[in-house]
């Protein structure tokens, strides 16, 4: 059949007959691209053999639905294990540690029954090095170099994985498609395919994807919704810990975090997070406060840092990292305004450590108070957690879930002083 032009929004994966300025979906501007696809007519594709009709309440769940990945961290992170026979997206910028971690979860998946590791990206000796240097070697790993879509879905019907790992989606091709390797329909076409494949054979598939320059998964939007979870490694390139954190999951809470350490011998999980966030005490200088947020049904304590200094210029900087600006300026404008401290000539600069990022209100009180620390060169002592929020009327207001905060304090001994 002659192909056709399609074009699709790059964002969302909405799909138009001609190009648009503007993405009707969306609202995004010239995300529309052009593709020339071929529609044949392929046999439709269900999850089951045989169609059948059946009340909710007669479907039995399995005792082993939940699978363990080896790591508790990451186990917490997929809500309690990967669910058997789900489809997880996980991405991640270059050299964050994607491949390593991938690897070391197919050593332990390869415990409980064959582990597909089909690669698009690299070549045996490549991955071979790589799991020498992790130490793998396991028999029931079986790796494929392969990038056709097809040929995939045969030496999955071959060889019948408990497990797959697609590294990466972009990567991968439809061969009845026209369109390149990477674009949008080939990735939309790739991934229903796999998601069918995963339900109908039970076999639980882990797919790699590219992210773009802004940290987003490549490629339509309509990606992350066709799978059934979604996980992203952070991390700063100039800091060995690693950040596994859940922004979709339909068999668990979302923005549950796991915290990783990238060593030679591979990623190592850290058990005690607090620990990564929290400096030195010894070193107790202005500027510092100590609260506590919440990741999912974690409890973190952070450290943050405030400097402030004389502005020698018309327009005082404001930067902030790990915090929202527009949260930093509107605590500025509180404790001028019901304070009556006169920070309108200081650059402030405000800092989490560790390279966490947060947006939760319960850290206004922590972030006032280090900056009237560095302000008035007080020093705050590290015994003191402050978790509370700031109203624009200047009042201190409580927050949810301020008993799971408590304890997190009571274990690191930091309860002798707790602000509210």
């Amino acid at each position: 059949m002659a192909p056709t032009t399609v074009f699709f929004c790059k964002e969302c994966g909405y799909e138009s007959s001609k190009w648009l300025g503007k993405c009707p979906s969306c609202n995004n501007w010239n995300s529309l691209i052009e593709e020339k696809i071929v529609k044949d007519k392929k046999q439709n594709r269900t999850f089951n053999d045989k169609s059948v009709v059946i009340k909710l309440e007669d479907i039995k769940l399995k005792e082993d639905i939940r699978i363990d990945t080896g790591y508790e961290e990451l186990n917490r992170v997929f809500g309690s294990g990967i669910v058997e026979g789900s489809i997880s997206l996980i991405g991640g910028e270059p050299g964050i540690g994607k491949s390593t971690l991938i690897m070391q979860i197919c050593n332990n998946l390869a415990k409980q029954g064959i582990v597909l590791y089909v690669s698009g990206e690299e070549s045996e000796t490549q991955v071979k090095l790589r799991c020498d240097r992790l130490g793998i070697l396991s028999p029931n790993i079986f790796f494929l170099n392969e990038t056709n879509i097809s040929e995939i879905e045969n030496k999955i019907e071959e060889i019948k994985p408990k497990f797959c790992i697609i590294d990466s989606i972009q990567t991968m091709y439809d061969s009845d498609i026209q369109s390149g390797a990477g674009s949008v329909t080939q990735v939309k076409e790739v991934t229903a395919r796999l998601m069918y494949l995963a339900k109908r054979k039970l076999v639980t598939t882990l797919v790699i994807g590219h992210v773009t320059k802004d940290g987003t998964i490549a490629g339509p939007r309509v990606l992350e919704h066709m799978v059934d979870t979604v996980i992203y490694i952070e991390g700063e390139r100039f800091f060995s810990n690693r950040i596994v954190r859940s922004v979709k999951n339909r068999f668990g809470s979302t923005n549950e975090i796991g915290i990783f350490e990238m060593c030679d011998e591979g990623m190592i999980e850290v058990t005690n997070i607090s620990d990564v966030f929290l400096s030195n005490n010894s070193n107790i200088l202005p500027g510092t406060a100590i609260t506590g947020t919440l990741e999912g049904n974690s409890t973190i304590l952070l450290e943050i840092q405030a400097l402030t200094s004389h502005s020698y210029y018309n327009m005082p900087r404001r930067v902030a990292n790990g915090v929202d600006l527009n949260r930093l300026n509107m605590i500025l404008a509180v404790l001028e305004k019901r304070c009556n401290i006169a920070l309108g000539m200081n650059d402030i600069y405000v800092n989490v450590i560790g390279g966490i990022k947060i947006d939760e209100p319960a850290v206004d009180l922590a972030l006032a108070i280090s900056i009237v620390s560095s302000y008035k060169n007080i020093v705050i002592p590290p015994t003191y957690v402050f978790i509370a929020e700031i109203g624009l009327t200047g009042e201190v207001r409580s927050i949810n879930n301020i008993e799971k905060r408590l304890k997190e304090v009571e274990k690191l001994r930091l309860q002798e002083n707790i602000w509210q």
